[in-house]
């Protein structure tokens, strides 16, 4: 059992459920959840939605920003959940050089179903055109790193009891 809850990251490409699942998460456990979509500047924002993936250099200060985010209490409180992609091995190094003991939430499922999901909505700047090149980013999760893995077939709610699950924690009230 977990006694106090680490700072996590919900992670995974576009359309996997990340807000979704982060900000239940955040409700279940009465921990603040914050979108990583949000710490993005515009020009990131712009280059998406023209339909070009960001490189490494685009997402260096973003990162950086979701990384103090993870670092700082938030209205006092120890715990913060925030989503981001997170999809290479040394992103995810760079926000746990922030917050060294943060939890990844990967949400994994099969493309065919992710891209399934991106066909149905409509998002600010995120196409589905660059589902390929997210998917060809993601790299695992080593054995090393702190996570758990949810697969997105559940509907919301169930995937969230898995998560508790895996963490240690139980839901408050």
């Amino acid at each position: 059992m977990i006694t106090q809850l680490p700072p996590l990251v919900v992670m995974g490409v576009s359309g996997c459920g990340k807000s979704t699942v982060g900000a239940l998460l955040g409700e279940r456990l009465g921990v603040p959840f914050f979108d990583g979509d949000d710490f993005h500047p515009p020009a990131n924002k712009a280059k998406m939605a023209g339909g070009t993936p960001l490189d490494d250099d685009d997402r260096a200060p973003w990162l950086a920003e979701i990384g103090a985010a993870l670092a700082t209490s938030v209205g006092g409180a120890g715990s913060r959940i925030i989503a981001c992609s997170a999809l290479k091995r040394r992103y995810r190094d760079v926000l746990r050089s922030f917050a060294p003991d943060v939890v990844f939430v990967h949400l994994s499922g099969e493309a065919a179903t992710i891209s399934g999901r991106l066909s149905g909505r409509a998002h600010e700047y995120m196409p589905s055109s660059l589902l390929a090149s997210q998917l060809a980013t993601l790299e695992p999760l080593g054995a090393d790193e702190a996570h758990v893995v949810a697969d997105i077939l559940g509907d919301p709610a169930s995937l969230v009891d898995g998560i508790i699950r895996q963490l240690g924690v139980l839901s408050p009230g």
